[in-house]
């Protein structure tokens, strides 16, 4: 519970109302107050922080200001959506955020009436906002809308789609750009460098919005000042973007000047029609350190709010990411012609190494998933050997591009999938649940789920070396702690390995799930196959199996439906072959957040849970267990 005696103010803020029963005067107070518990809760349990500091004035003002939850209130992302939630009736569960029965890291409808729309993926606040808009403006509903969106996350598509519409419709909605030159690392691109000349074009913009203040909003002197104002921006002012797009523009002001805050925020509330605001912030303001190191307190682990994040100790183990830099770097060495292509995820699709070490063949294209993967295609044609790094998540938002422009041409470009199969705290909206399903329906594809780290990096050679589209997907976190080839040495491509010789029953499992299958193979006197191609499929191996076992379990980190066992069921059935098959994966639900530990024993993948489904199912030919002495 929090303490009244550190926190006089913000202990009395239950919900935005309490909020609002303060004078405006005390507004500064209740934000440093919401900054220390922030930095106080974070340090204690881990989470996303630096996004937090930079809108502590921001999430203050609008729920001052605006009747929410009757206003709505869209957040892009939500990495930045602690602060909101302090203030809206979750401040003393913040602590248990990402954890398992705990608060979703990001805003999620269905946990609160102040969380308008679920978010976790990038760019759809507008779009969102402009919906919900457009339905209060047809039944006459007076409610405000307010879109919260970062510089990082107007880099792509779908916020420009919607600004186009939005001002061809011109409803009554704020768009308020928080502006830090931040997404998780730093951002790039030419919208970048424009709203850094709009910074600083700060004079003129006071000196005009001073000037309107003082004239009334009529004749010919307001008609003239308005006129001279588009003139004046064309001279001295980089662009005129947002209001060629329909929307009135107001800004840059600073976000952390909550007087000023307030004062722009009342008159854009009593005006007509689509607004934007552009506000400059920094990412991790009012907490030295990650002022400093923006991208290493984009999400922390528990830390001490004193002495700040300690340095991480080397892994015993390298991490699947880490697997795939390092092969990137080696590879690059090997071929000149890899180029190597994120959106926007640098640090964590491992990519920090290749960027310092080749930055001519580097690109970060920003928050712009389908062009990462139509620019990987467009590469491709002129004979180079593009690699896309995404998290899987992720590359369902370019899933047109991946059929359309890699695989309906045969296009020779490497997918390489982190973050694949169950991610664990950052809950459904990250969850790499899919992949799998979706990639082994594409023709062409070459898909490939490795079983630990030398595979992983034996497959990404074979999927750069393969003419045409393929993919490895792979994991979270360490591996089991295989040696590394030193080599770039590919595998055949679709052959299975049988890892284990058995009787009854065979266990056919796919990348990550090979190691608890292993213990179960042991448990049960099975065969154990690492399968390793999801498509092609070994199909030899599968009939050759059948022929001598009296059931298969398949077993795969990705939805059941449509999944790798899928393949295999179809592989039977094409061939005539009755073999009974058990398939174990990802449910047709949505995972929450836990850890991924949790989510495979939730989910019945690990050891136990394969054990116990496979005797339930297949007690007949499995032997019993051993009986344990009481003594």
């Amino acid at each position: 519970m929090i303490d009244p005696t550190r926190y006089p103010r913000l202990s009395r803020i239950e919900s935005p109302a309490d909020l609002r029963r303060f004078p405006e005067s005390e507004l500064v107070d209740v934000a440093r107050e919401v900054r220390d518990y922030l930095v106080e809760s974070v340090a204690s349990s881990g989470g996303h922080f630096g996004a937090g500091l930079g809108v502590i004035e921001l999430t203050v003002a609008l729920h001052y200001l605006y009747e929410t939850p009757e206003d709505r209130l869209v957040w892009d992302v939500g990495h930045q959506c602690y602060p909101h939630k302090i203030l809206t009736g979750r401040r003393d569960r913040i602590t248990t955020i990402k954890k398992k029965d705990g608060l979703a890291p990001f805003p999620r409808r269905e946990e609160s009436p102040y969380d308008t729309f679920g978010v976790g993926h990038s760019s759809t606040s507008i779009g969102a906002a402009l919906g919900m808009a457009i339905a209060a403006q047809r039944k006459a509903d007076p409610r405000r809308i307010v879109a919260v969106i970062g510089d990082g996350a107007m880099t792509a598509g779908m916020a420009f789609e919607a600004l186009n519409h939005g001002g061809d419709v011109k409803p009554d909605m704020l768009v308020i750009l928080n502006d830090n030159q931040m997404s998780i690392s730093e951002n790039v691109g030419a919208l970048t460098q424009m709203l850094a000349r709009l910074m600083a074009s700060r004079t003129l913009n006071r000196m005009r919005e001073h000037g309107k203040r003082m004239m009334k909003r009529e004749g010919f002197l307001w008609r003239f000042l308005k006129r001279w104002e588009e003139h004046a921006k064309g001279m001295f002012m980089p662009s005129t973007l947002f209001e060629e797009f329909g929307f009135h523009y107001t800004g840059p002001i600073d976000g952390h000047d909550l007087p000023q805050l307030l004062h722009a925020l009342k008159t854009l509330r009593e005006l007509k029609g689509p607004q934007f605001l552009h506000v400059v912030t920094t990412k991790g303001k009012g907490y030295a350190p990650a002022e400093r190191e923006q991208i290493e307190y984009h999400a922390v682990g528990p830390f001490d709010p004193g002495k700040g994040l300690a340095k991480k100790a080397g892994a015993a183990k390298p991490t699947y990411t880490e697997i795939f830099g390092d092969w990137l770097c080696d590879m690059a060495v090997a071929d000149d012609r890899l180029h190597a292509i994120t959106p926007a995820m640098r640090e964590g699709s491992g990519l920090v190494r290749f960027s310092r070490e080749h930055p001519e063949r580097y690109f970060d294209v920003g928050i712009a998933e389908q062009h990462a993967v139509t620019f990987g295609a467009g590469m491709a044609c002129e004979g180079a050997k593009p690699v896309v790094a995404i998290y899987s998540t992720f590359l369902q938002r370019a899933y047109d591009q991946l059929i359309h422009d890699v695989a309906l041409q045969d296009l020779d470009v490497l997918f390489a999938i982190d973050r694949a199969g169950l991610v664990g705290p950052d809950g459904a909206t990250h969850s790499g649940s899919f992949d799998l399903s979706f990639l082994r329906c594409v023709p062409n594809m070459v898909v490939m789920a490795p079983s630990d780290e030398n595979e992983c990096r034996r497959m990404l050679t074979t999927g750069f070396l393969h003419q045409g589209p393929a993919a490895v997907r792979y994991p979270r976190g360490t591996g089991t702690g295989a040696a590394l080839d030193a080599g770039l040495e590919p595998l055949p491509i679709g052959k299975g390995i049988v890892r284990r010789h058995g009787h009854g029953i065979a266990l056919l499992a796919f990348g990550a799930l090979v190691t608890p299958a292993a213990k179960v193979a042991d448990a049960l006197d099975a065969t154990l196959v690492d399968m390793r191609f999801v498509k092609p499929l070994d199909e030899a191996l599968v009939l050759d199996l059948a022929r001598t076992h009296g059931a298969f379990v398949t077993l795969e980190d990705n939805a059941i439906q449509g999944g790798a066992g899928s393949g295999v069921a179809e592989c039977l059935a094409a061939h005539g072959v009755v073999v009974p098959v058990l398939h174990l994966g990802l449910a047709d639900s949505y995972l929450e957040h836990a850890s991924r530990e949790e989510l495979l024993a939730e989910s019945g993948l690990d050891a136990a849970g394969i054990e116990s489904a496979v005797r339930t199912r297949f007690g007949d030919l499995v032997p019993v267990p051993a009986m344990r002495s009481a003594g």
